[in-house]
């Protein structure tokens, strides 16, 4: 018997547990629309929404979540119970009696119920302490549910987030992938014939070993270009729920594609994330939950009052009435629960504390990243500017170089270096370019919008929901909803930073250099750190004007160290010829 009751559960075999996995996945990636031509922006959102194993957990999430309400709904009902029992014995229950005055038996022995018989039941049973329990449950399930449906906003935010980042930065990787590769590749050849120069001497070395440092930097920099676009497109084809093997390109949005403005001002923004945080909104649920525990403590302390009706029938033929209904009503109290009660409601109030105050935290947290997200956005278009500004001076100062190196004022070196500059820069303004629109995603994930006006799961096409997203991307998301109002003068409050910002940052187009960069740092001594250097490009170029005049006079006065150093450049430029 022992040996009976021992168990023993089978060892899972791992190997075909792994093949099962394998197989069940590939099975979910086959059901998918195939990929048809180069993938755009859009697009890879639609499919991340539709297809992204993250957001199918939030899913099973909320549908558990909703089972587990219903569940606990049918807790209000009353209890009905149905009983049936067949029953016989080995010999008449007969039974006799005794007087209580003479002591004598007074009666024969008589039986009044068969050997073998069955009785039937059924019972409805409500308890209203059950009810109150199971009413306060069910709101805190509803909750639950309410918090799954944050959650998974919380995570569809992140997959939009992470789309429009890998996305950019894979465009910027095979946009640039080629011309990284041909530039490391120069510059290994560069480097080389720098190398051989050193070794015949007929150059100085240390005009050489400069020469070696400028490339190798150039090289530095490809090198952690490639490191940070590289892995950029297999991120977002995991993102789509892509096979890591599937081979996919993507939409080449042209360089002069607008960059996005910024889409209010901080308080704006502020009030618009406190109201529609997921976290927050989840924090909000919990201490209502909260409540509701607080409810329950003392609805445990409270006496319980259960009534029953039953039907029931005997198949005894001695009795009259073989069916009968009955009812019966009860109340009971646990006394122990009064002495229970004080420290169940200080649990409840203390565990209420602690979410208010992680809820502070959170309050605190949320307002710190957007007005982070906000200093990084202002930043990015700021320096997504710098360096456009860079590639434009990097390209006039390549068709220079060219120029003077065809009619020899040149050496080939040089001509070498500022073409890999030029590659270079080019390079930096898709990377810039990218981490803008990573930027841009950040903002709007930092205030938490989703405010899609359908359900990414309706089944509908790939097609249809890219359509669907470019259409909130472009025409609705770029207004902010209403932010909650309380404060009287917070409508002029918002108009004006929004005027502020308006003028810093999303009216750059229509403004001069000048102008652009004196409005920018007047907004970003208000809203951001400020930065390093802000200033006039025109001023730059005076200050060079001035830097080059002091070089030539010094030239003039004899400085025969720097003289010696530019004839020995001039010739280390002309060793190649």
């Amino acid at each position: 018997m022992l040996a009976g009751c021992a168990t023993k559960m089978p060892e899972i075999d791992y190997g075909q547990q792994a093949l099962e996995a394998y197989d069940r996945v590939d099975a979910i990636i086959a059901k998918q629309e195939p990929v048809e031509g180069a993938i755009g922006l859009y697009e890879a959102m639609a499919r991340a929404l539709k297809y992204n194993l993250d957001e199918k957990i939030e899913e099973a999430s909320m549908l558990y979540r909703t089972e587990q309400m219903e569940s606990v709904r049918l807790g209000m009902l009353p209890i009905i119970q149905g009983n049936a029992q067949w029953g016989g014995r080995s010999n008449k229950a007969a039974s006799s009696s005794e007087s209580l005055r003479t002591g004598t038996e007074s009666l024969e022995p008589s039986f009044s119920s068969p050997q073998q018989g069955y009785t039937a039941d059924l019972t409805a049973s409500w308890s209203l302490l059950d009810f109150g329990f199971a009413y306060i449950q069910s709101q805190q399930a509803e909750d639950e549910l309410t918090i799954a449906r944050q959650q998974r906003r919380k995570v569809i935010n992140r997959i939009l987030e992470d789309v429009r980042t890998s996305y950019w930065r894979a465009v910027s990787a095979e946009r640039t992938q080629q011309r990284l590769l041909k530039l490391e590749a120069d510059a290994i050849q560069a480097l080389g014939k720098a190398q051989e120069l050193e070794q015949r001497g007929r150059v100085s070395p240390l005009v050489v070993l400069a020469y070696q440092r400028e490339l190798l930097q150039i090289q530095a920099n490809v090198q952690k270009l490639q490191r940070e676009l590289l892995l950029s497109k297999r991120q977002l084809a995991a993102l789509m729920n892509l096979s890591p093997n599937e081979r996919f390109s993507l939409e080449l949005p042209s360089r002069s594609e607008v960059a996005p403005d910024l889409p209010g001002s901080a308080t704006q923004m502020v009030l618009i994330g406190l109201r529609y945080r997921s976290e927050l909104a989840e924090s909000f649920l919990r201490r209502r939950i909260n409540e509701k525990e607080q409810q329950l403590a003392l609805v445990k302390a409270l006496p319980s009052f259960t009534s029953v009706f039953g039907l029931n029938y005997d198949s005894n033929p001695f009795l009259y009435n073989n069916q009968w209904q009955s009812y019966s009503a009860r109340v009971s109290w646990d006394l122990m629960s009064l002495f229970r009660y004080p420290s169940e409601r200080d649990a409840a109030k203390g565990e209420g504390n602690l979410l208010l105050a992680r809820e502070n935290s959170l309050v605190m947290a949320i307002m710190t990243q957007i007005h982070v997200a906000r200093a990084r956005f202002i930043r990015m278009s700021h320096e997504l500017r710098t360096i456009r500004l860079k590639h434009e001076v990097q390209s006039r100062i390549l068709q220079l170089s060219q120029s003077q190196a065809n009619v020899g004022f040149l050496g080939q070196q040089d001509l070498v270096k500022e073409y890999m500059t030029s590659i270079l820069t080019e390079v930096e303004y898709d990377a810039a370019f990218a981490d803008l629109q990573n930027a841009y995603a950040n903002l709007y994930a930092s205030m938490g919008l989703d405010n899609f006006a359908f359900d990414p799961n309706s089944g509908e096409s790939v097609t249809d929901l890219a359509a669907r997203l470019e259409d909130h991307w472009t025409e609705q998301a770029i207004t902010l909803p209403e932010p909650p109002k309380r404060i009287p003068q917070l409508d002029e409050q918002i108009e004006a930073e929004n005027s502020a910002s308006m003028s810093a940052v999303g009216g750059q187009g229509n403004l001069s250099d000048a102008e652009f960069q004196k409005r920018l740092q007047a907004f970003l001594g208000e809203n951001a750190e400020q930065p390093d250097s802000v200033t006039d490009p025109d001023a730059d170029i005076e200050d060079e004007t001035d830097d080059d005049a002091a070089r030539d006079e010094s030239l003039k006065q004899g400085n025969d160290s720097d003289v010696s150093f530019d004839r020995r450049r001039l010739q280390f430029q002309n060793g190649d010829n």
